[in-house]
């Protein structure tokens, strides 16, 4: 029986209270020795007849650590008696530091716990929760290589930091009213709010009907009552989005259908927002006027300090940047971008290292891998190679593999715009210098003008690094599953081989070798971009008749600009051909007259989405064809079906125009199923892979699955990443690496 001995455990063992974990388990077996952090490691030296059931307890870990290995070796080494908590030093980068953790019941209990060191104090937290990777600069995680270094530890909070009984051993983001970051009011011109408690003002200015800006975690947020929220809608010119909320959690059942599922992820130390069905679908208009609402509990003590106060039940919480621009950090920047959205300042003095959105679920599937989440890591082995993939254009995020795990950052946005480029490049940079990667490789999306492609070739060139284009559903593939399967890719917009516009493709085979054998029939797109803002230019496109000319002329459209239209598609100028999945649901929404101009993203089939809930769908006739060696689903046939059905009543008929809206998604989910069904059977595949942004519509999603499963296929669906371009930097890196091992071998 082994009594001494070197004990080396790897995986996510910064910033978890790994080493306190360790020294208890020490005291409680009676075993003498040392731990240690060398970067992603702990190193043990321990001595004691309890020996084994010692490496037994660290190899579980606490609860927010994730082991990959545990080595134990002898030791020549003299080990005194007792046990110590030594100072850290260099070492592996394989694992990471775990994301931003909701506070903890302990740590809300210490604020509300009247006369204790933490009364009221919003940035309490301990080594189960609170901030992780906001706040770090560099591994290993120690409160030097934070921005909390900034707060010298008083007395009071030293000693509980040395005290192996207490929970803030170690805790590196231990803080008090004494010592700790402060909280300050701001108006907008930047005077101090004069206030004895500027969360209780901040709770009374909200409640007055006022607009704030919060600086959390990981950036600004916009807040307000449920009553100021069309004001702040006016502000942002965002009238049609809808807001996220933050709910006081004995009221979250009163405006929501609230799964057990659903409650635990809103209870989990991510707190997500979790989009929820409202019990009145037409209620809480002025923050969603969708049939769901994004919720989302307190998860700092900021949050539950300000609920305290605060007379109203919920909260609209929305990020404070603009859509697909990165969340805002520094209160200079809040005070020039924000200072006519926003009445008010409540703002704190920690610097934020790494800024971080708020992470977003729906039906258990992830739409924004952000706070709580993310990073993200995950072991896989692509090889030996160093892989950074950029991702795609929106939505975007960056993953870098390396030593057989990946590392997905938190959501950076739509790299369409200057600003978002600027924090791709920074995160890149950030999760290079924390992971000590070296890159030989970078992956990215094959279009040749997104900008994160001229990232990767910039950063390619400037190192002599090795780039692999990755054709965007092909990414989407790989990060659902590297084995034999069909691979369905549903969405918005996709550069395909060919050099059109792809987004509704069934492919075949295993990765990197993915054929396409099937997908939606090319529709014209007039205009690029601009069929994407005003979906009647789709629906054009997709039946390019006289009655739809007719339709759109009794719609207001200017006889010019009707025959501009008409002039455009027959010539194909300026007309991308396309195959998208979102745009045949963008064109729906025109059609039924429920969104004639995109306002935010996916505004258009989210609102067909709502008005064909509850409704019963009809079966109708599918139209299949062949080109080019693949199966073609007509969705111009199943427009033309819905046109012929609206003709004659109008879209005054609310009640058909709910039918329709479900009878055209279950069509296009039946006939997307159907492609990938029978290519499965001509192919001998069991299993069907489905991703996409599209996937996120319950009514599809589920359609699709049922279909797949009825005949005996198994649906694959990736609950790791989201099925949006969030997975796509993930995926680039599992295409590239098992490519260039396919080409090593």
């Amino acid at each position: 029986m082994q009594k001494t001995g070197r004990i080396t455990v790897r995986g996510i063992v910064q910033g978890v209270g790994f080493r306190p974990f360790v020294f208890a388990q020490a005291c409680d077996l009676g075993i003498s020795g040392s731990v240690k952090n060398l970067g992603s490691e702990v190193e043990i030296y321990a001595r004691g007849e309890r020996f084994e059931e010692f490496v037994g307890a660290v190899s579980r870990g606490p609860p927010l650590s994730r082991i990959d290995s545990v080595e134990v070796t002898g030791t020549i080494k003299e080990i005194p008696d007792g046990f110590f908590i030594l100072s850290s030093g260099s070492g592996s980068h394989s694992g990471m530091i775990p994301p931003d953790i909701a506070i903890c019941s302990e740590c809300i209990a210490d604020i509300f716990h009247k006369g204790g060191r933490y009364e009221h104090y919003w940035a309490t937290s301990c080594v189960n929760c609170g901030p992780r990777y906001s706040i770090i600069s560099e591994i290993p995680y120690d409160r030097e290589r934070t921005s909390m270094a900034d707060f010298p530890m008083c007395p009071s909070c030293a000693a509980e930091y040395s005290d192996p009984s207490s929970r803030r051993h170690h805790a590196q983001t231990i803080a008090c009213p004494l010592c700790g970051p402060e909280l300050a009011l701001y108006d907008t011109i930047g005077n101090v709010v004069d206030a004895a408690d500027p969360v209780k003002e901040a709770a009374g200015l909200l409640d007055a009907g006022f607009i704030l800006a919060m600086r959390g975690i990981g950036g600004f947020h916009l807040a307000c009552i449920e009553e100021s929220a069309g004001t702040l809608k006016h502000r942002l010119g965002r009238i049609e989005q809808p807001f996220a909320i933050m709910v006081r959690p004995d009221h979250i059942d009163e405006l929501a259908r609230v799964s057990r599922h659903e409650h635990n992820l809103l209870e989990s130390p991510v707190h997500p927002i979790v989009v929820l069905e409202k019990r009145d679908h037409s209620g809480h208009a002025e923050i969603s006027n969708l049939h769901t609402i994004g919720c989302m509990l307190p998860y700092t003590g900021l949050h539950h300090l300000l609920f305290s106060f605060l007379r109203h039940p919920l909260l609209v919480m929305t990020s404070a940047n603009m859509p697909g621009y990165p969340m805002i950090t520094a209160i200079d920047v809040a005070m020039a971008k924000l200072n006519r959205d926003a009445d008010f300042f409540l703002t704190h003095n920690r610097i934020l290292v790494n800024r971080c959105d708020d992470s977003v679920m729906r039906d258990g599937t992830i739409i924004r891998l952000s706070r709580g989440i993310a990073p993200k890591r995950t072991a896989i082995d692509l090889g030996n190679r160093c892989i950074l993939g950029v991702g795609p254009e929106l939505n975007a995020n960056t993953t870098i593999y390396r030593s057989g795990f990946t590392v997905t950052s938190p959501h950076i946005g739509n790299v369409r715009n200057p600003p978002t480029l600027e924090y791709l490049q920074e995160t890149v940079s950030n999760l290079q210098r924390i992971l000590g990667a070296k890159f030989d490789v970078i992956a990215h999306d094959l279009h040749p003008r997104f900008l994160s492609t001229r990232f990767a070739r910039e950063l390619a060139a400037d190192n002599h690094l090795e780039l692999v284009p990755v054709q965007h559903h092909r990414a989407h593939i790989a990060a659902a599953t590297t084995g034999p399967c069909i691979g369905i890719a549903i969405d918005g917009v996709g550069y395909g081989d060919d050099g059109t516009v792809w987004g509704g493709e069934v492919f075949c085979g295993q990765v990197p070798d993915l054929q396409r054998v099937a997908h939606l029939g090319p529709v014209a797109m007039p205009g690029g971009d601009l069929a994407t803002r005003f979906p009647e230019r789709m629906l054009y496109g997709i039946l390019p008749d006289d009655e739809v000319l007719a339709l759109l002329a009794s719609r207001g459209w200017p006889d010019a600009d009707l025959g501009v239209l008409k002039k455009q598609v027959a010539s194909g100028f300026n007309v991308p051909v396309t195959t998208s999945t979102g745009r045949v649901l963008d064109a729906a929404s025109a059609l039924l007259g429920i969104c004639r101009e995109r306002t935010y993203d996916g505004e258009p089939a989210m609102k067909l989405e709502s008005a064909a809930e509850g409704m019963e769908p009809e079966p109708w006739d599918l139209a299949f064809s062949a080109l080019n060696g693949c199966e073609i689903l007509s969705t111009r046939a199943l427009m033309r079906t819905a046109f012929a059905r609206i003709q004659d009543a109008g879209t005054d008929d609310r009640r058909l125009v709910r039918s329709l809206a479900a009878s055209i998604q279950f069509n296009l989910a039946r006939g997307i199923a159907a492609l990938a069904i029978r290519a499965a059977e001509r192919e001998g595949m069991k299993n069907i892979a489905l991703s996409g942004g599209v996937a996120y519509n319950h009514a599809i999603r589920e359609t699709i699955r049922q279909e797949i499963t009825a005949r005996g296929f198994t649906c694959i669906l990736n609950n790791d990443y989201p099925l949006g371009d969030g997975c796509v930097s993930f995926g680039q890196c599992v295409y590239a690496g098992i490519l260039l091992n396919g080409r090593r071998d």
